[in-house]
């Protein structure tokens, strides 16, 4: 049994990786990780709002189309996409130019996830500043037990309000832990005042990342959306914006 541990400063944030195997070599748990290392880095190249030259920031001047660019970036177009319509535009990339910040860091865990199974690394958890693709469980003692992820009061740093149990899966957090309040409501261009917190738990990180954001903006009206059979499999937990009151939605499958 091999297990490692490695961080990644990029986006402005850390990039936390934990994954081990009881088949693989130390040495291919390295090649795996070099790999998604150099994803993280290359996303940050073609992505990021705050590099002139990346293909977003070309994007949002209007210098080139979707249609010229590479086969990611459109996947990453189609999907916000698909969650704008979702959730009736309280999730809107195009608010200024395109900038699909709200989906991509979900969308490149989910994508380092990928890569450390294609290596045949059965236990990862890559966590990109609270949005985590978990596959395998984690692996202790010989045994896989769920992977457990909690859930911090926004306005008291260390105490835990919930947590999850995980084996597979992702799980997206959304509110003013890092960057303050940085979510923009789309239908009035003001400060998102829909919630304080948001997690969603689901098959996909780039879907639960999205998602998590749009709750921000909408707070309890964003229920609606999970009776959509899209989303049946996704679960939310919400910590009201003024008051100390949590709801959750289950997933009904």
């Amino acid at each position: 049994m091999v297990t490692l541990s490695r961080q990644v400063e990029s986006w402005g944030t850390v990039i936390l990786f934990e994954f081990s195997s009881q088949k693989v070599s130390e040495e291919k748990l390295i090649q795996a990780f070099i790999e998604a290392e150099q994803f993280i880095y290359h996303v940050d190249e073609v992505f990021s709002t705050y590099k002139e030259k990346s293909v977003i920031s070309q994007l949002k001047r209007e210098e080139i189309e979707i249609a010229t660019c590479s086969s990611e970036v459109q996947e990453v177009w189609n999907l916000c996409q698909e969650v704008m319509e979702l959730t009736g535009g309280a999730f809107n990339p195009w608010l200024k130019g395109f900038d699909p910040s709200g989906l991509v860091k979900g969308w490149a865990a989910q994508k380092c996830g990928q890569i450390f199974e294609k290596h045949g690394v059965e236990n990862s958890l890559v966590n990109a500043a609270g949005d985590l693709a978990l596959r395998g469980g984690l692996l202790k003692n010989d045994d896989v037990i769920p992977w457990e992820i909690g859930i911090r009061n926004p306005e008291i740093k260390n105490e835990i309000v919930e947590s999850f149990k995980i084996n597979t899966g992702a799980i997206a957090t959304s509110g003013s832990y890092e960057k303050g309040a940085h979510i923009y409501d789309p239908f009035t261009n003001l400060i998102a005042i829909g919630a304080r917190s948001a997690t969603v738990i689901g098959p996909d990180a780039a879907i639960a990342d999205a998602l998590a954001t749009a709750l921000m903006v909408c707070g309890k009206d964003g229920v609606i959306w999970f009776n959509k059979p899209e989303l049946k499999s996704y679960s939310v937990f919400v910590i009201d914006r003024n008051s100390d009151q949590s709801w959750s939605i289950k997933s009904s499958l």
